[in-house]
């Protein structure tokens, strides 16, 4: 008998979960206005809202918590991150801020002004937040490919060339200072983007004087994806492969939440001595002092030791394993989702799920609801509400994808959660019918309103 694959580490702690009565769920979710953001962690039975900041850390993890140095300047622990990240990214200089939004913030205070465009693959909702608060505009430079979630296609994270020298055809230069590449690309399903399209876009962006910043979140998961999917790297080591991968950008932005495993931290990463300088002003300003930037020392020693984790391949493969292993029970029930499977989680195609249900009345977070109901499971609506609307017509964008996201926790779930996910999601597959009309907005903030939109059924 063929030995099944097994996951690559066992438990030294476990947490108790409760799970709830549909009565309940039903009151918990009218008061919380039907945004799962609302809901008490206790009231969850099992969390798939994030992957970020909520894995399980490691033994050692948790051992280099307790040689953290805690001096404000010149602490061991930011010795140690500095040479981590030189050691894998290839960076001289960075800037630690205490997670992945305040990076955007500190670094788009430099580069960003009212009027520039900044492309980019599908911008994740902080990253446009950001943007668009500074009075710029975001343009999407995704292929087409990744808009068709039946379609397979290796690297559907990739960013048109010909979309992006139009961009830059259209617009002044000296307007467009930067393009961003998010890896994985996880407006558009967790998917990666190849080291063939990094080195073309980074020739592209230089041609034309703008840098290259990496969004950097899950930049292990991407490079799996490049040796298992692309010609020419399976022999590679993961970080032989992340070497290259950011050898073709000038500055990155990391949320350490995700692919360092850890529950708080984050930082930019700089090619260019001249530019870090510039953000150290707003790192002092928003963050704190350059040697910590909000981090405290035992959280930088746990982000190290998380960084070099997720670049093993054993770890990386079990990861990946689970959320594939998900997809699959979740394909043969018959419900539509995207395909191929991304690094970090499942995402539904909602507008295929419940076709009856009007764009109007915000689809994906119907299924959502329907999804907490049924099962106690609070997953995330990646699509009209996280959309948020123009800022210029204030009307609804829509997206071209409407996306329920299922995302898995890093060492936190067993395959029997999995088993227990599958079994409610095609539960609500299953009476899809039933469920003929969605939400409305009865109340919801100016920019980024997903988080603390309140809304109403139909």
């Amino acid at each position: 008998m063929e030995l099944p694959f097994a996951e690559l580490y066992k438990m030294k702690m476990v947490e108790t979960i409760r799970r709830s009565t549909r009565e309940e769920r039903e009151r918990w979710l009218k008061d919380a206005d039907y945004n799962v953001f609302n809901l008490r962690s206790s009231y969850v039975y099992i969390d798939l809202l994030t992957d970020s900041g909520t894995g399980a850390m490691s033994d050692r993890q948790w051992a280099e918590m307790m040689l953290g140095d805690e001096s404000y300047a010149g602490a061991s622990s930011y010795l140690k991150m500095k040479a981590t990240i030189k050691d894998l990214f290839g960076f001289n200089d960075f800037l630690p801020t205490h997670q992945g939004r305040a990076a955007e913030n500190v670094l788009f205070s430099v580069l960003v002004k009212q009027g520039d465009i900044i492309p980019g693959n599908s911008h994740f909702d902080t990253t446009k937040g950001h943007i668009e608060f500074r009075h710029a505009h975001t343009v999407d430079c995704t292929i087409d490919e990744a808009f068709d979630t039946t379609l397979y296609h290796p690297f559907k994270g990739n960013l048109d060339l010909e979309k992006l020298e139009n961009v830059f055809k259209e617009h002044p230069n000296e307007r467009i200072p930067m393009v961003i590449v998010t890896i994985t690309n996880n407006t558009s399903g967790g998917q990666p983007v190849s080291m063939q399209n990094l080195r073309e876009v980074s020739a592209l962006a230089h041609r034309h004087g703008a840098l290259v910043v990496i969004d950097s979140a899950r930049f292990a998961e991407n490079a799996y994806f490049i040796k298992m999917r692309e010609e020419g790297y399976a022999n590679k080591s993961i970080k032989e492969i992340v070497q290259e991968m950011f050898s073709y950008a000038d500055a990155m932005t990391m949320s350490s939440k995700k692919d360092a495993i850890v529950n708080m931290g984050g930082f930019i990463g700089f090619a260019d001595r001249a530019l870090y300088e510039k953000a150290s002003v707003y790192n002092i300003m928003f963050e704190g002092f350059v040697t910590y930037g909000g981090m405290s020392g035992r959280d930088m020693n746990a982000l190290c030791q998380g960084l070099y984790e997720s670049t093993e391949f054993d770890y990386l493969q079990t990861r990946i394993k689970q959320v594939e292993y998900l997809a699959d029970k979740l394909l043969t029930h018959g419900v539509p989702i995207l395909q191929p499977t991304g690094g970090h989680a499942i995402f539904i195609d909602a507008k295929k799920f419940f076709p009856q249900i009007p764009k109007e009345e915000y689809v994906a977070q119907t299924l959502v609801v329907e999804l907490y109901l049924e099962a106690g499971i609070r997953a995330v609506e990646v699509g009209t509400l996280l959309a948020d609307r123009d800022p210029d017509t204030r009307e609804n964008r829509y997206p071209r994808l409407e996306l329920v996201r299922l995302a898995i926790p890093r060492r936190v779930y067993t395959n029997s959660h999995m088993d227990y996910i599958a079994a409610a999601v095609c539960n609500v597959y299953d009476r899809r019918n039933e469920i003929v009309s969605g939400l409305v907005i009865r109340k919801e903030a100016p920019i980024m309103r997903h988080f603390t939109v309140e809304l109403e059924r139909l």
